[in-house]
């Protein structure tokens, strides 16, 4: 599992790509920070990540800001998890019924 790559909640609607990025360069070098955005309208999903050249400084990231209050919203940070395999087809194969 990668220990740099950092996953951030509860971000205020209007943060951009290099909002999040210089929010998180204080702690750190950062490799990549990326807002979560749908892809119909464009708009922030509320979430992001951010990639740190180093654990140490994604760990001191961790420490430093989360729960720190960004735009009126206390921010969540914590290592990122893989991201779980789907399925094809909108929902689970066990919800099907069978007339």
């Amino acid at each position: 599992m990668d220990n740099k790559k950092l996953f951030v909640g509860n971000l205020p609607w209007g943060i951009t790509n290099d909002s999040l990025r210089d929010l998180f360069a204080s702690v750190g070098e950062v490799v990549e920070a990326m807002v979560i955005t749908d892809r119909m309208s464009g708009r922030s999903k509320g979430f992001g990540f951010v990639t740190f050249a180093t654990e140490e400084a994604a760990q001191a990231a961790i420490q430093q800001l989360n729960e720190k209050e960004v735009e009126g919203r206390k921010i969540i940070v914590n290592v990122a998890r893989p991201k779980e395999e789907r399925r094809p087809g909108g929902f689970r194969d066990d919800r099907r019924r069978s007339y």
